[in-house]
């Protein structure tokens, strides 16, 4: 039967490396540090999907001053040292990669040297290199279209032939947008209850919580689309 997908596109925190709550915890504590007490809890619900650059303009505006020019270097070498000592990859999700038979490539938030040092430290770099996109390399980061709509364009891709993995609401928007099939993956330590049922009033096609689902999956909705 016909495989109606081209491309397989990859979040990276929450779906590759389990590094949400990591990032949350060295956000909060740099945030805290500079005068906008905020908990890693608080930071997930409000940013989750966000870039930094994003959520340090919303911040921003909120107190009515800048935070110091290196705020995002800061909140980058929290994050790394921790990553160090915790960070683990997503349960399964290097077999699931194995197993998947389509281009793929990885668009995230997160800046170019977090996002190579996340997958470096959970063994999966090497899996998906060099086809790895950033934020950074766009205008607006998700909810905005433009991050996955670059990645489409640079793999030489229909928007419509794309079927993203996202694990946030933002992500889901975003995919949305871009035209493409998204699915929700919600099995990282970050998803609170009810995490599923949000992703799919963002528009998720379907969600998941095991990695070892995600090639029938992309198999099964390929179909459907079809």
């Amino acid at each position: 039967m016909k495989q109606n997908f081209d491309l397989v596109i990859f979040d990276c925190d929450g779906v590759l490396v389990d590094s949400e709550v990591i990032s949350c915890r060295a956000h909060a504590e740099t945030l805290t540090r500079h005068g906008y007490p905020i908990t890693p809890h608080q930071v997930l619900v409000r940013f989750l999907g966000v870039s930094d650059r994003e959520a340090r303009q919303t911040i921003e505006r909120e107190i009515d001053r800048k935070l110091p020019d290196d705020f995002e270097q800061q909140v980058k070498a929290a994050t790394l040292k921790f990553y160090e000592g915790d960070l683990q990859a997503i349960a399964h999700i290097g077999e699931a990669i194995g197993a998947i038979r389509l281009p793929k490539c990885v668009a995230s938030s997160g800046t170019p040297e977090k996002i190579h040092h996340g997958l470096t430290c959970a063994g999966l770099y090497d899996q998906l290199a060099p086809h790895i996109f950033s934020a950074t390399q766009v205008s607006r980061g998700k909810p905005a279209p433009d991050l996955f709509l670059f990645a489409a364009e640079q793999m030489k891709t229909q928007p419509s032939q794309c079927v993203v993995i996202e694990d946030s609401v933002p992500g889901v928007t975003a995919g949305r947008a871009a035209g493409m099939t998204v699915l929700g993956f919600h099995g990282g330590s970050h998803c609170q209850p009810g995490h599923a049922e949000m992703l799919r009033a963002a528009g998720a096609a379907v969600t998941f919580s095991d990695m070892r689902q995600l090639p029938d999956l992309i198999a099964r909705v390929g179909r459907t689309a079809g």
